[in-house]
Order: structure tokens, then C-alpha cells, then sequence
């Protein structure tokens, strides 16, 4: 199977440019990077997919055996530069795609250049002195509820992972992103997503990062944004002026031009 096909992959921008590979979060598909990736398109190289089980990925080549871990999706972002024989790309994930963008660079060092984390975080638990943001009872709740009806589950909480309640036209985007993944890999994924551990990972990072924070978040705080900037030697943290955990879609213009700027110091 072509993985290009496999993964929907779509290639935009300036052939001569350096490579930017933009990675969607749970939920979600490429499309979550349209306002985002017309900027980026002006200067420099622009890779977009879909993983495997996300919008219009190849759905039979879903398995759970693969997808249960961040090593998974890990796998399809390196496949997917080797297929387009990338070097030193930049790998821009977002939220649960940034701790898949340090596996991914750790595998493939010689694709993946840099990294952009928008929104990470390594671990959504409260532990003592580490703030993640959900006990451990809400991440269960979170995740029966989910599990038992998803529909639902999708209607309740996109809108306030989203933020932003005055422009309700992107809860409501998000929302029907949400319902548009299959209820089953949406589960496994959301699984993967709300119990994985990367911080150790985040040690081992020697790459040039860019972190972006938005003010408020309620998935991943300012403490997290925090932490991931003092695990990463060298890395920079912009906090944009936006809330909610998609800064793609409610600060299209701040979230391109930070990326922009940190991509543009990597030549000089």
C-alpha cells in the first residue's frame, strides 16, 4: 500500500523551501491546519497527513495492536518522510502530536530536524509538583463517559477544549471533526492520548523546539507549557495571546507567524 494514499498526504508550497510537516492532534484531521498553512506556504515546503484512522487516512489499515501507543503514530510520521525522503524537516505537532513528534525525531533524527510543539503535553495527570491539569478520577470519568457515548461525549467537551465561547461556530467545528472519527479508534486513540507518560522523552530532546502556549487552555495550563520548556534544553516558549487548546483555528495569524519566524532562524 502507497503510504502517501495511506495517509492522504498532501504536499503544498515552495518546492525549494525548508520542510514543514504539520501533524493534527486526537480528533482531528489535516483540515485542522487550513488557516494555518497558506502562511506557512509562502516561504516554505508544507507536508500534511492524515494518521492512519483520521479523516481521509486509509481506514483498513487501522489495527489496535499498532495505535494503542504513541509509538504508532510515531511510526506513520517517519514512514511518511521516508516515503518523501525529507531531511531535516520541522515536525509541527499538535497537542498529543507534539510527544508523538519526540518519538518521531528520536527514530529519525536524520528526517526530523526541529521541533514545534503546539499546545503539549507530556502527561495529564496531578502528581506532586507536576501539574497536569485532570486527577486521575477526571481522566477516568472523561474516558467512561466517552466510551459509553461518544456522540455525546464529542458534543459536551469539544466545545470546551475549544474555547472561546463567543465564537461558537469553533466548538462546533470541532465538534463535528470529532464525530467524524470512527467512535472505536477514536476510543483507542483517546486512550493512548489521556494515559501516556512522555516525559522522560522529553530529556532526551536535543533538537531546536519551539514551544507555543496559549493564555488559557484548559487541557494543557501554563504549568505544562512551563515544564516542557524547562525539560528541553534551548527551547524557546512563545505564549500566544489566544485561548483554548487550538490556536490553529482561533489564532490562525499568531500561531503561522510564530512558527514562521522560528522555521525563518533555522537558516541563519
Amino acid at each position: 500500500m502507497s503510504i502517501l494514499r495511506r495517509n492522504n498526504v498532501r504536499v503544498t508550497g515552495r518546492a525549494a523551501g525548508r520542510t514543514v510537516v504539520l501533524a493534527h492532534g486526537f480528533g482531528c484531521d489535516q483540515n485542522m491546519w487550513r488557516l494555518v498553512e497558506p502562511v506557512l506556504a509562502e516561504n516554505f515546503r508544507v507536508v500534511l497527513f492524515d494518521y492512519v484512522g483520521a479523516g481521509r487516512s486509509d481506514l483498513s489499515a487501522w489495527r489496535e495492536e499498532r495505535y494503542r501507543e504513541l509509538d504508532g503514530y510515531a511510526r506513520d510520521v517517519v514512514e511518511v518522510c521516508e516515503e518523501l525522503d525529507l531531511r531535516d524537516a520541522v515536525l509541527v505537532g499538535h497537542s498529543v502530536s507534539a510527544m508523538v513528534g519526540v518519538l518521531a525525531r528520536a527514530a529519525a533524527p536524520e528526517r526530523i530536524g526541529s521541533l514545534v510543539m503546539v499546545c503539549p503535553s507530556p502527561y495529564y495527570l496531578d502528581e506532586d509538583g507536576y501539574r497536569g491539569g485532570f486527577s486521575a478520577e477526571d481522566i477516568d470519568e472523561l474516558l467512561e463517559s466517552l466510551e459509553s457515548n461518544y456522540l455525546g461525549w464529542s458534543a459536551a467537551m469539544a466545545p470546551v477544549i475549544m474555547g472561546n465561547p463567543d465564537r461558537p461556530e469553533l466548538g462546533e467545528e470541532l465538534t463535528n471533526s470529532f464525530c467524524a472519527t470512527d467512535p472505536v479508534i477514536a476510543r483507542v486513540f483517546a486512550r493512548t492520548t489521556f494515559l501516556s507518560d512522555s516525559r522522560e522523552d522529553l530529556r532526551s530532546v536535543t533538537a531546536l523546539t519551539l514551544i507555543l502556549e496559549c493564555e488559557q487552555d484548559v487541557i494543557a495550563p501554563r504549568e505544562v507549557g512551563a515544564y516542557v520548556h524547562g525539560a528541553i534544553p534551548g527551547s524557546r516558549l512563545v505564549t500566544l495571546a489566544a485561548t483554548g487548546h487550538c490556536p490553529q483555528l482561533s489564532a490562525p495569524e499568531a500561531t503561522a507567524s510564530a512558527i514562521s519566524a522560528f522555521v525563518s532562524d533555522l537558516g541563519r
